[in-house]
């Protein structure tokens, strides 16, 4: 029997956030905070609220920031005291409420996804694997998306999303306007960004190309050979490109209502 606690979950946290630059200048695009914490800490947590525990971060940009937040993590949340003269430090009061398997795994400052993916490929132990990029959130049943994937022939899902608008949608009958929405949903389906594999999914990587995107050759080629399915989401999502996305996760939060917050 599949446990989802076994299962590893791949996050791709090593871009450099280019078009958030306003917001992530002097630190990695996942630790952008959405209210007190990082949004990848969000992801995870997200995750975990259907039992995953085991995470595999693939660094690249500023790394250090990423590994010095989980090597201080229940330092963060706990009280120490510090010997000055041993060096010795204790921790008192530590929280057990993540129990996380967390790798940081250096996968190269200008890898792309599949670069990265192939990098980590040595941790992925078991016979699925669960994938997702570090600014996305969303309210996405994980676990269906796996059982889906386990159920079918595919060799991976990529969760579809429709996305809300950001401009006005008009019907128009020659010059005259017969209805305006304001930012509704897309009837198109594009990629959320949360994957479901089967390790056989990792045969299609590059290995020797460590700047290859699988997004583009690995996936097309999925997709070409039929082996690639759709995991229909129609719930809430958002990925983090803009500041404007930004101030929306965080207005969201502070109102307390995060949808993506599946946690207690």
């Amino acid at each position: 029997m599949i446990s989802v606690a076994d299962i590893p979950v791949v996050i791709f946290c090593g871009g450099k956030g280019m078009r958030i630059r306003d917001v992530a200048d002097n630190i990695p695009k996942p630790m952008v905070p959405i209210g007190s914490k990082p949004i990848v800490w969000h992801i995870m947590k997200l995750y975990s609220s259907f039992g995953f525990r085991r995470f595999i971060l693939c660094l690249g940009y500023k790394g250090w920031d990423i590994k010095e937040f989980f090597l201080t993590y229940q330092a963060a949340t706990s009280d120490v005291v510090v010997n000055t003269a041993s060096g010795l430090v204790t921790q008192l009061g530590v929280s057990p409420e993540d129990d996380w398997e967390v790798t940081l795994a250096e996968t190269g400052l200008d890898s792309g996804t599949g670069g990265r993916l192939s990098k980590v490929a040595k941790f992925l132990d078991t016979e699925y694997f669960m994938c997702s990029y570090g600014d996305g959130l969303g309210d996405i049943d994980v676990t269906v998306e796996l059982d889906m994937l386990i159920n079918s022939d595919y060799s991976g899902l990529v969760c579809g999303v429709n996305p809300t608008s950001r401009y006005g949608e008009l019907e128009v009958v020659g010059d005259m306007v017969t209805d305006f929405a304001e930012k509704i949903p897309s009837q198109s389906w594009v990629s959320g960004g949360f994957f479901a594999f089967k390790k056989e999914f990792l045969h299609y990587l590059d290995s020797d190309d460590p700047s290859h995107f699988f997004e583009h050759g690995p996936l097309s080629k999925l997709a070409a050979d039929g082996k690639l399915g759709m995991f229909r989401h129609r719930g809430f999502w958002m990925g983090m490109d803009t500041y404007r996305e930004y101030a929306e996760l965080n207005r969201l939060w502070a109102a307390g209502e995060a949808s993506w917050k599946l946690w207690s």
